[in-house]
């Protein structure tokens, strides 16, 4: 008879976001994942090929988490955007690793959906690729400064925000001619 598993895949994606959040990444290790599951780090390997494939899995699940947070709003740009923020300030070592080559293409590309929508809406079919990409760099930049503590002038940055909104969508409307 097989030895039952003391841990499952699930569990140590889970164990590992909880880490990624308190240490970052370099606090993201197998014999760290190992110790909140409850078994040897030899043993993680049944379930993740090493740490690469920890990362990797890790920031499926959390662009996975990202993505039906999204598609829960109302579509609309700033909605969209404000979700984003939000998430960003739930998980932010979850969110800087989205952004790294850790992500997988195929998840991003589910996030990427309700975003690709909102911009065909305002921009046209035509240009809501490149409208997407624009309004993603404008917000994944707004966000990560903020969480950097970059912001340093006073005011009210949650105010900027929202007047950044206004100009996307400004941007992203086309005039009509």
């Amino acid at each position: 008879m097989p030895t039952p598993e003391k841990t499952s895949f699930s569990a140590i994606v889970t164990a590992g976001r909880d880490l990624l959040e308190a240490g970052g990444q370099q606090g993201l290790t197998m014999q760290g994942v190992a110790e909140r599951v409850g078994v040897r780090a030899p043993s993680l390997y049944k379930h993740v090929a090493g740490r690469a494939a920890l990362l990797t899995a890790v920031a499926e699940a959390t662009v996975d988490d990202l993505t039906s947070l999204l598609e829960t709003t109302d579509g609309s740009l700033e909605e969209l955007a404000r979700c984003y923020r939000r998430f960003a300030g739930i998980r932010p070592e979850g969110f800087r690793l989205m952004h790294s080559t850790h992500a997988p293409p195929s998840s991003l590309a589910r996030a990427a959906g309700p975003v690709l929508r909102a911009s065909g809406e305002l921009a046209g079919e035509r240009d809501a690729l490149d409208a997407a990409r624009l309004l993603t760099a404008w917000v994944t930049g707004f966000i990560e400064m903020e969480l950097n503590g970059a912001f340093r002038l006073g005011g009210d940055v949650a105010g900027a925000f929202e007047y950044g909104l206004r100009g996307m969508r400004r941007a992203l409307t086309p005039d009509p001619a």
